[in-house]
C-alpha cells in the first residue's frame, strides 16, 4: 500500500456515526469469534480417507463514479468506471471431520471491518461451522478498486471517510463466495506443484535488502522470490479449481487510472477462467475457480523498470496483461508438474497486540530482550514508493489541501513524544498513528492465523511482509512444525491491514517500507516470536488463548462523501438514449465505442450484473458475446453538469470475433425526485464486423 497521511488541520471534532452495533450482531460474533477449545478441533496428524472440497466466486466491484481508490492515498483518485471487475473467490477444504475455508478478494486490503462483517454473516448463515479459526480471507492487493470499507481513520483519508456501499460490497461479496462453495463441496483430490518465475516482480528496495545478512540474501541471488506455488483440485479426472501463490505487487495500475480494476493478478485469473475454461461470469457460479493469491510481496515490484507503469511497456493496461499473462503462465507450469497431495486439513488462530510486545533476545538480532511501540509513520511513508506510486510530496499536511476528515479529527503531524521517537528509531516520526484521538487511527491488536491444506501451510498476517520477512517467519513456523522451509508460505495481506514488515536491518534503512513498519525496529521478531508460539501449539495439538479483544470502532465512523442526487437527462433526451453511435463497421483488431444518456452509478453498482453488454445476432435472437467486467470492454463514466451522467463503452474486437451484426446494450438505474430507483435499457445501432 502506498497510503500517505494528507488533509488540513482543524479544531473542530465533527463526527458522524454510520453503523451501530446492535445485540443480535454482537451475539452473532461472539459465535464466529470461537477459538479451537483443544485439540479435537485443530487437525492432527492422522491419515484422512479423502478430501471434500467447494468453490464459489462473486463480485465485489464498489461504486464505479466518485468513489476515492484505495492505495496510492491520492485525493481526487476517485473511480469513474470498470476496466476488470474485482471478484471474490473462495474454497472450503474439509478432511477428518475438519473444514478451513481459504478466500481471496480482488481488493486492496482486508481490512478488521470487512474480517469482522463476513465472520458475523457467516455465523448467522452457519452458526459456529465457520468461525475466525478456520476462515482465512486474503487480498491480492490491486490498488485500482473502491476505498473506504475500513474502520480505521488513517485508510480512509484520502476517500473522505468510511463508504458504507464499500463495506458492503466486499462483505456480502466474500460471503456468498464461500456460501458458493458450501454448497458446491463434493469429493476431491489435491496436488501440488511448484515452479519459478523471474519476469514478473523486481526488488523496489534494494538499498534496504543489502542490508540483511548474506544466509538470507543467497536465498535470493536475484533480490525477487521467484517460487510460485500452485494447489490443483480436481474432480473425477476435471480440474475444477486452482490457486497460486506468488509475490509481487498487484499495481501494474497507475495512480493516474481511475478504472476499477483487479489488476495483474485479476487479469491472471481472468485468462485462466474465461481464456482457458471459458468462464462467464454472468452465467452463475462456473464450473472451475482460479485464484491468484498474494505471498510476502512488500519490495517485490511488477514495474519492472523501477517506474509506475513502466516495465516491461509504458502502457499501464499493457503491463497488467502481460504481468498477468506471465503468472497465469508459471501457474500453468507448476500445475502440470504437480503431484497429489494427502494429509488433514486444520487452522489456528489468536490475536497480537504489536503496539506492546516484550520480544525475548531469542528472537532479535542482537539477541537482547527489545520491545514493539505504538504506531508511527515515518517520513519516508509520505513520500510513497517512488517506484510504485509517489505519495504526497513533503508533508502529510500539504498548504492549500483540505480533507474534511483531518478537520474532524485533527491533524496526524502532532509532534510525537520523545519515548515513542525513541522507541521508533532511526524512524523519523511525521505521524504518531497510534496516539491519536478519539482512537488511534490504525489497528494495534491484530490476528496471526496458521492454516493447514494438505502438506501445504499458511502463516497469515494483515501486514505487507518483505521477502527477507517473509522467510524468517517460514523458517521459524517450518521448524516449530517439524516441516521444509517450502512447505510454508507466508500468507500476507490476511485478516486484518497494518501496512508493512520488514526485518530489524531493512527497518534501518527507512525506505518507504520501514517507514511504514509501524511498531518500530522490532516489529518482525515479534512476529517471529508469536507465529512460533503459534505454530508449537498447533504441532502439539494444544489450545492457544484468543489473546486480546480486537477493537470494534463501528460506531465513530465519519463520511464526507455527498451522497448522489437525482439524475437528470440532457435537454431533448431519455435515459439510455445514444448520444454517439458506433461506427458502422469495425475490423477485428479495431476498438468499437459507444456514449449513452445515463445515471451516477452508485445508484445502482450492478454487482454481479453489468453496466453492458456487447452482442451478436444470431439469427432471430442476440446472443452476449462479451459484457462490461471482462477485459476486453471498458466503462468510462463522466459527470456533465450537476447532474447528467454520460456511460462510454469501449469494446477491444477480438481477432477471432465472428462476422455479423452486432450491438452495445447498456442497462442502468436512474433515482427519481421522488427517491424512486427507475431502471432503464439504452441499445446502440447496429454495427457490423467483417
Amino acid at each position: 500500500m502506498h497510503e500517505a497521511v494528507s488533509g488540513t488541520r482543524s479544531p473542530e471534532m465533527n463526527r458522524r456515526t454510520l453503523l451501530a452495533r446492535t445485540g443480535a450482531a454482537s451475539a452473532a460474533l461472539a459465535v464466529a469469534a470461537t477459538v479451537a477449545p483443544g485439540p479435537t478441533a485443530i487437525a492432527s496428524a492422522a491419515p484422512t480417507a479423502g478430501y471434500r472440497v467447494g468453490a464459489g466466486i462473486s463480485d465485489i466491484t464498489g461504486p464505479a463514479a466518485e468513489c476515492g481508490m484505495m492505495g496510492y492515498s491520492q485525493l481526487g483518485q476517485d473511480t469513474a468506471g470498470i476496466h476488470l471487475r474485482p471478484r471474490a473467490r473462495a474454497y472450503v477444504f474439509e478432511a477428518g471431520g475438519e473444514r478451513v475455508v481459504f478466500a481471496v478478494a480482488e481488493n486492496g486490503m482486508i481490512f478488521q471491518s470487512v474480517h469482522r462483517g463476513v465472520l458475523l454473516e457467516l455465523a448467522r448463515r452457519y452458526g459456529d461451522l465457520y468461525t475466525e479459526r478456520n476462515v482465512l480471507l486474503t487480498s491480492t492487493h490491486s490498488h485500482a478498486c473502491c476505498g473506504g470499507s475500513s474502520h480505521d481513520y488513517a485508510y480512509n483519508l484520502s476517500i473522505l471517510g468510511f463508504q458504507q456501499q464499500v463495506y458492503d460490497a466486499e462483505v456480502q461479496g466474500i460471503v456468498e463466495a464461500i456460501a458458493a462453495a458450501h454448497d458446491d463441496l463434493a469429493p476431491a483430490t489435491l496436488a501440488l506443484g511448484r515452479a519459478e518465475l523471474r519476469d514478473a516482480s523486481v526488488n523496489r528496495s534494494l538499498v534496504a535488502f543489502e542490508r540483511n545478512p548474506d544466509t538470507d540474501k543467497a536465498v535470493f541471488p536475484e533480490a525477487v522470490d521467484p517460487a510460485v506455488t500452485a494447489l490443483a483440485i480436481d474432480r473425477g479426472g476435471r480440474r475444477v479449481g486452482a490457486i497460486t501463490w506468488f509475490a509481487t505487487h498487484n499495481t501494474s495500475m497507475t495512480n493516474e487510472n481511475r478504472l476499477i480494476s483487479s489488476d495483474n493478478k485479476g487479469y491472471a485469473s481472468f485468462a485462466h477462467e474465461h481464456i482457458d475454461h471459458g468462464v462467464r461470469y454472468l452465467d452463475g457460479q462456473p464450473d472451475f475457480i482460479a485464484a491468484f493469491a498474494q505471498t510476502n510481496a512488500g519490495d517485490m515490484s511488477p514495474n519492472l523498470n523501477l517506474r509506475p507503469g513502466s516495465g516491461p511497456t509504458e502502457d499501464e493496461f499493457e503491463n497488467t496483461r502481460i504481468i498477468g499473462e506471465r503468472q497465469y503462465a508459471a501457474s500453468k507450469s507448476a500445475l502440470a508438474a504437480a503431484r497429489p497431495i494427502a494429509g488433514p486439513v486444520g487452522a489456528q488462530l489468536c490475536y497480537i497486540d504489536l503496539s506492546d510486545i516484550a520480544v525475548d533476545g531469542r528472537f532479535t538480532p542482537d539477541g537482547q530482550p527489545r520491545h514493539t511501540a505504538p504506531a508511527a509513520a515515518g517520513v519516508s511513508l509520505v513520500a510513497g514508493s517512488v517506484e510504485d506510486g509517489p505519495g504526497l510530496p513533503g508533508s502529510p499536511v500539504p498548504e492549500g489541501v483540505r480533507n474534511p476528515l483531518i478537520d474532524a479529527l485533527g491533524d496526524p503531524s502532532r509532534p510525537a513524544p520523545s519515548w515513542l521517537a525513541d522507541a521508533q528509531a532511526p524512524k523519523v516520526i511525521v505521524a504518531p498513528l497510534g496516539l491519536l484521538p478519539p482512537v488511534p487511527w490504525v489497528p494495534s491488536v491484530v490476528p496471526i492465523q496458521i492454516m493447514r491444506i494438505g502438506e501445504l501451510y499458511l502463516a497469515a498476517a494483515g501486514g505487507e511482509f518483505t521477502i527477507v520477512a517473509g522467510l524468517r517467519v517460514r523458517r521459524a513456523v517450518a521448524a516449530a512444525l517439524g516441516v521444509p522451509v517450502d512447505q510454508v508460505l507466508m500468507q500476507g495481506y490476511a485478516n486484518a491491514y497494518h501496512q508493512y514488515v520488514t526485518t530489524p536491518e531493512e527497518y534501518d534503512a527507512q525506505q518507504y517500507e520501514g517507514g511504514s513498519t509501524l511498531y518500530g525496529r522490532y516489529t518482525l521478531p515479534a512476529y517471529v516470536q508469536e507465529f512460533t508460539r503459534l505454530a508449537t501449539a498447533f504441532a502439539a495439538g494444544a489450545a492457544v488463548g484468543r489473546g486480546p479483544a480486537p477493537r470494534d470502532v463501528s460506531a465513530l465512523q465519519p463520511n464526507f462523501v455527498p451522497a448522489p442526487g437525482p439524475d437528470a437527462a440532457p435537454a431533448g433526451t431519455a435515459f439510455g438514449d445514444v448520444l454517439v453511435q458506433p461506427a458502422a463497421s469495425y475490423a477485428r483488431g479495431e476498438r468499437a465505442s459507444v456514449e449513452f444518456v445515463s445515471a451516477h452509478p452508485k445508484h445502482n453498482p450492478r454487482r454481479n450484473g453489468t453496466f453492458c453488454e456487447i452482442q451478436h445476432r444470431q439469427g432471430q435472437r442476440w446472443v452476449r458475446v462479451a459484457n462490461e467486467g471482462e477485459w476486453a470492454v471498458r466503462f468510462h463514466w463522466s459527470r456533465r453538469g450537476s447532474a447528467e451522467s454520460v456511460a462510454r463503452f469501449t469494446w477491444d474486437i477480438p481477432a477471432d470475433a465472428a462476422a455479423g451484426s452486432y450491438r452495445f446494450v447498456h442497462f442502468a438505474d436512474q433515482l427519481a425526485a421522488d427517491g424512486g430507483l427507475r431502471p432503464f435499457t439504452g441499445t446502440s445501432a447496429e454495427f457490423t464486423i467483417g
